[in-house]
């Protein structure tokens, strides 16, 4: 039996995600993968398994690195610093490539969504998981436990529009402005005047 082809499985894994939230799921054949991964198909299947594990797999290293940038901001910054720092992030990023590429998570929701519920389902798991992270760092200004969780999902609809926005190359001085205007937004809100909400 001929040896298996050796390589860097993680560095490979993370070629197939840049391909998978560049392209989406579907778009991206499993020739592209080969490619763009500089495996064989033997190999490909040894590793991963097939497509779909490793899109999956993918999704959760995405959530993870994402969640990964709220926390390591967390460690040097007070709380409403470092959720600025986590929205800020993408746009100071060098212009052109992933950042336009909006949210891997939130781009399989879109793509996914009455296709398949379990990579689906998946993609929405992992948002709610960032969404939690930024719940937890909320806790942190002291506010109580509802409004940190209402404040979550406030910010959590302002991160998903934002990743949106990038894919139709909304301004960078636009982008920055929604976030001022969220932070003051913010900052009233974690001074504990209520939240005005529409009528019913």
């Amino acid at each position: 039996m001929a040896r298996p082809i050796e390589f860097d499985r993680d560095a490979a894994r993370d070629k197939a995600l840049l391909l998978f939230w560049s392209k989406g799921y579907q778009a991206a054949s499993l020739s592209d993968l080969v490619e763009a991964m500089g495996v064989s198909r033997s190999s490909f299947y040894a590793a991963y398994g097939d497509k779909r594990g490793l899109f999956l797999e993918c999704l959760d290293l995405f959530a993870a690195r994402t969640i990964a940038i709220l926390t390591e901001a967390r460690r040097a910054q007070p709380p409403v610093e470092a959720l600025r720092t986590f929205f800020a992030h993408s746009l100071n990023l060098p212009r052109g490539g992933s950042h336009a590429w909006g949210c891997l998570l939130v781009n399989t929701v879109l793509e996914m969504d009455e296709v398949d519920a379990e990579i689906c389902d998946c993609a929405r798991l992992r948002l709610a998981e960032v969404e939690a992270a930024l719940e937890s760092c909320l806790a942190d200004t002291g506010c109580g436990p509802a409004r940190a969780n209402e404040l979550a999902g406030f910010l959590m609809l302002l991160n998903e529009g934002m990743r949106v926005s990038s894919r139709r190359a909304l301004p960078e001085a636009a982008q920055r402005e929604q976030i001022d205007t969220t932070f003051r937004l913010l900052a009233t809100a974690l001074a504990d005047v209520p939240l005005q909400t529409s009528a019913r």
